[in-house]
């Protein structure tokens, strides 16, 4: 690190379980962040400003007016544009220093099996089960440990899937492929607009921890948000012998 870095970086470096190993694993480290919408957008803030060296974006949408309500990486200056430009427009203003590279497309099967093994965390901070479940089951066959987080309405949940670890599930444990699930839109439904922030802000500091190798991640845990009443409550989750994604392994 050089004299701007210890200065960018000092809140962190004052931090006994980050320190300056900490830091430098931060800018050494890739981070495959999946939608740059309402998760996205603290996800990307987060990371991007706190160091981690290589970020990725994947979306395939463009920015649109009704996105800004909540979607706080984007601006009025960039309706019309891929939500991944403008994730990185934004980062670059912020932190110039990172790297931010961009595909404007969908996560399919190929792109993540491309992205996923480049990455040391990926964050799913996708709307729709599909592609919860390609991510999920890209991250278990290369083994990368996955945030992912969801919200609509006026609630969230977030929850940490690393099957590296003993017993701990993947998402598809709890949410099995086969099963239907059906998607919600927030077009429809709406989304209270600090959710996202909320439950964005917690994957990027579950991510954080990873990177640095501090803490106890949420592995095996779901945590549930209500912010009607702001009441969490927490579901302990394992791992499914005959789960059809991350059984027997």
């Amino acid at each position: 690190m050089n004299d701007d870095d210890l200065l960018r970086y000092s809140r962190h470096l004052l931090l006994d379980e980050i320190g300056i190993e900490g830091q430098q694993r931060l800018l050494d480290a890739s981070a495959l962040v999946i939608g740059a919408g309402g998760l996205g957008s603290p996800v990307l803030l987060f990371l991007g400003s706190a160091g981690v060296g290589r970020l990725t974006v994947v979306d395939h949408d463009t920015v649109d007016t009704t996105n800004l309500q909540r979607q706080i990486l984007h601006s009025l200056d960039t309706v019309g544009t891929p939500k991944a430009e403008s994730a990185r427009a934004r980062l670059a203003a912020i932190n110039p220093d990172i790297e931010v590279r961009t595909r404007v497309q969908r996560a399919d099967a190929a792109l993540l099996d491309e992205l996923v093994p480049q990455a040391d965390v990926v964050l799913d901070c996708s709307d729709n089960f599909a592609t919860r479940h390609a991510v999920n089951a890209a991250c278990v066959r290369h083994g990368k440990p996955l945030v992912s987080g969801a919200a609509i309405g006026f609630d969230g949940q977030v929850s940490v899937y690393d099957t590296r670890i003993a017993g701990a599930p993947c998402y598809g444990c709890l949410f099995p492929p086969s099963s239907a699930h059906q998607d919600v839109a927030c077009a429809t439904m709406g989304v209270f607009a600090p959710l996202v922030g909320v439950i964005g802000s917690v994957q990027a500091a579950e991510a954080l921890k990873l990177l640095v190798g501090t803490g106890e991640p949420l592995a095996g845990r779901l945590l549930m948000l209500d912010a009607r009443r702001m009441h969490w409550d927490e579901l302990a989750i394992a791992r499914q012998p005959d789960c059809e994604v991350c059984g027997g392994r």
